[in-house]
């Protein structure tokens, strides 16, 4: 499977990447993945590109985006199958995640139209004596690098604005789960963009993440994934002084108030650490229980961790499936052994499901008495683990939450508008859910406080990032 995509054309990569299926653990595909040499040429393409494609108009780029989405709306369910396989996640997650895909494209389509009569805008000076104008262009090339955990997902909220504002783009899948944003690529190119506009090169970070953000004539690279290859990437596009847009990990809290409906805080705790097995930057793992709540609360936490179903993506009734592959498996349950050494108290899980001998599998698992200074309180785990602790003031809440070198999401569960209202202002979070599961959508900005992000994607912030801005004086 040919996993090069430049100036139009699909090439042969000179690398094979072995694709898994993380629930079997047997070997999807073979994908053909590129270089540094395969990232000169793409990067090469797209150069050539942008001249005619940041000079058209929004309209002409609105209605490319808007047959992407129509595109993804038509192979919806080979696309949730693709997913499901490759990313292990249940087929239900699988679908949220297209829906994502088709409302991101369509949603930028709309801003791309509006740059037709906004790009252009009058500035008022103080003075009579000279006028301006203030006019936001497109970046130039930019350089997209995404994660396994959401694949098309994280691919959409950057691919879609950078289209929309006039940039053209190589992108880079994660090589362990390329095979969606293949797919969405023969889309892409289906809908008739213009030969290098959309380049996509696969490939390990080493052989074409480590070369895109060091070409010069890359304006910008947006990415996505750990903080330790963030760093790396920061440090490449520093040697050449390109914009950055980082969205990287979490240690998110959940904050059950003294007031809150037990039955809805349950849920949201088992969404906010279970959902793709945990393999979320968003995943509120740290739970924060009011002290008259506690018992009852991590009474019925534990029975509706010990019944969540775990198994295989395509099996009935299934809630939660398998880790990404065997290295996260292993990173997992090591840090569930540190955790118990470390003092804290295993509830339930944090071993494979019985009646499943194959794939990375890991039940639902639920920690107490978590030492604040643990690996497993501070520490990004990435997985199916939730840590509880319970808390005896609003004050104390908020200060456990904010405790943090991540400042990504929260969640607040109360009865009282003001109080969860009051606790959501004192929160270092760049998004707060209030009694609500953790719905995204297009319109509101994705990103966090501290080492969580550098930028904002989603919403009118999501186009900015690939904008340049310039203002023109004019003496009268």
């Amino acid at each position: 499977m040919n996993g090069v995509y430049i100036n139009g054309e699909w090439l042969a990569g000179n690398t094979v990447l072995e694709v898994i299926n993380p629930a079997t653990e047997a070997v999807l595909a073979h994908v053909s993945g590129g270089d540094a040499t395969a990232v000169t040429r793409a990067v090469d393409a797209a150069s050539a590109a942008f001249g005619d494609w940041c000079n058209s108009s929004g309209r002409d780029r609105a209605a490319l985006l808007r047959k992407v989405a129509e595109g993804v709306r038509a192979q919806r369910e080979p696309l949730m199958q693709v997913q499901s396989r490759n990313n292990g996640k249940p087929l239900l997650e699988a679908g949220i995640d297209v829906d994502d895909v088709i409302a991101t494209f369509d949603y930028y389509a709309g801003l791309a139209e509006q740059l037709d009569v906004s790009q252009d805008c009058p500035v008022t000076l103080p003075s009579d004596d000279f006028s301006a104008r203030l006019r936001r262009e497109p970046c130039g090339v930019v350089g997209l690098i995404v994660p396994w955990n959401f694949p098309m997902v994280t691919t959409a909220w950057k691919l879609a604005p950078a289209l929309a504002a006039g940039c053209c783009v190589v992108l880079k899948p994660s090589e362990v789960t390329p095979l969606a944003e293949l797919q969405l690529a023969h889309i892409i190119a289906a809908a008739g963009f213009p030969a290098g506009v959309f380049n996509l090169v696969c490939g390990t970070g080493l052989a074409v993440g480590a070369p895109l953000a060091a070409d010069r004539r890359v304006a910008k690279i947006s990415f996505t994934g750990s903080n330790a290859v963030g760093v790396q990437v920061m440090q490449r596009a520093a040697e050449t002084i390109k914009g950055v847009s980082l969205e990287l990990g979490g240690k998110s809290s959940l904050l059950v108030m003294a007031d809150a409906d037990l039955d809805l805080a349950i849920e949201l705790a088992c969404a906010g650490g279970f959902f793709n097995a945990g393999q979320m930057c968003s995943a509120t793992s740290r739970v924060l229980v009011a002290d008259n709540l506690a018992d009852e609360f991590l009474r019925r936490l534990q029975a509706r961790a010990e019944g969540i179903r775990v198994d295989e993506p395509f099996a009935e009734d299934v809630e939660m499936g398998a880790l990404i592959n065997h290295a996260q498996y292993q990173r997992v349950l090591g840090h569930l052994q540190q955790g118990l050494a470390q003092g804290a108290r295993l509830l339930c899980g944090g071993e494979r499901p019985a009646h499943l001998a194959h794939g990375f599998f890991i039940r639902p698992t639920v920690f107490t008495d978590v030492p604040l200074d643990s690996a497993l309180w501070n520490e990004e785990i990435f997985g199916p683990v939730l840590c509880v602790r319970r808390f005896t003031t609003e004050v104390e809440a908020i200060d456990l939450a904010n405790d943090s070198d991540f400042g990504l999401v929260a969640s607040v569960v109360s009865a009282s508008v003001a109080t969860a209202d009051r606790v959501a202002n004192a929160l270092q979070a760049g998004l707060v859910w209030i009694n609500a599961p953790q719905v995204i959508f297009p319109q509101t900005a994705w990103g966090g406080y501290k080492q969580s992000s550098i930028g904002r994607e989603l919403g009118p912030w999501g186009l900015a990032a690939f904008q340049e801005v310039k203002h023109v004086i004019r003496a009268n």
